[in-house]
């Protein structure tokens, strides 16, 4: 099942909203959730519930879609989890997983623009498997951690990186306003192999790309990332982990290349889907 949060302009008195709604063929099934977290948090039968909705429907073309979960309570990254990609950065193979976070000011929809701010020119790219949490997870084991996965989607991880080379933790570059685009879906984990493993990712700068690999590629994967997760903290539905990127993004080559305005960022995670975005630059 694919499931996607799609914007509602308003009308008369009432105001603009979210709501969550299921992909079928060409249209969208509106459901009694504000949107796909909300729906993940409405109890744990919450994929019989939406496969056996029938509400109002609306053409899926053309559809403004919000990021496919608005306002996750975390918002958990992992950074160098692709050896093509600690290989670019000169940093030596992790042993852990390592994890920052981003906050969901930082998140836009599947075709939003994404915004380059006034302060920085080095905006960069970074393709990214999503993974959405369906049930509570704590101290759960690697053996157990996919039943609480809801499913997956798309991210890129756009990074801010004179903002990030600050000091020596992320976030500062990693959640700069309206720079993550996530979507268009939530594919349900039964629709994927296990973990989403397998799956061709990469992504594209005005139709030239700049990254492709494979999820099996990943250092820690999905299985191995939730349970580590979940020893530090309890990740409640509508969480979001986006599991780190490639080799391929503009820091990594010489010379570096960034994201320019006007220029657009077309991301793809096989079987699930595919994000198209614009690059604008903020004006202070």
């Amino acid at each position: 099942m694919k499931l996607v949060t799609v914007r509602l302009t308003g009308s008369g008195l009432a105001p603009a909203r979210t709501v969550a709604a299921r992909v079928q063929g060409d249209e969208l099934v509106l459901l009694p959730h504000a949107d796909v977290g909300t729906l993940l948090a409405s109890g744990e039968d919450w994929l019989d519930r939406a496969a056996a909705a029938d509400g109002e429907r609306l053409p899926l073309e053309g559809a403004p879609l919000a990021p496919v979960v608005p306002h996750p309570n975390k918002i958990v990254c992992l950074g160098l989890n692709y050896a093509t990609h600690i290989k670019e950065m000169g940093r030596p193979t992790p042993t852990h997983p390592t994890l920052f976070a981003k906050y969901d000011g930082a998140l836009v929809g599947a075709f939003d623009d994404v915004h380059m701010p006034a302060v920085s020119d080095d905006l960069d790219w970074e393709a990214e498997l999503g993974v959405v949490i369906g049930r509570p997870a704590r101290h759960v084991t690697r053996d157990e951690a996919l039943a609480h996965v809801a499913g997956y989607t798309v991210v890129n991880d756009v990074t801010v990186r004179d903002w990030q080379h600050r000091t020596r933790e992320f976030l500062s570059g990693k959640t700069f306003e309206a720079t993550t685009p996530v979507g268009p879906y939530l594919v349900t984990s039964d629709e994927l192999p296990p973990g989403a493993s397998g799956l061709t990712i990469g992504c594209s700068v005005e139709g030239h790309t700049v990254q492709k690999s494979n999820t099996a590629d990943l250092l820690f994967d999905v299985a191995a990332t939730v349970s580590y997760i979940s020893t530090i903290i309890t990740l409640r539905p509508g969480d979001l982990i986006a599991t780190g990127t490639p080799g391929g993004v503009g820091a990594g080559r010489t010379p570096k290349v960034f994201l320019r305005p006007g220029q657009e960022l077309v991301t793809f995670v096989e079987g699930i889907g595919e994000l198209r975005n614009t690059v604008v630059k903020d004006r202070l």
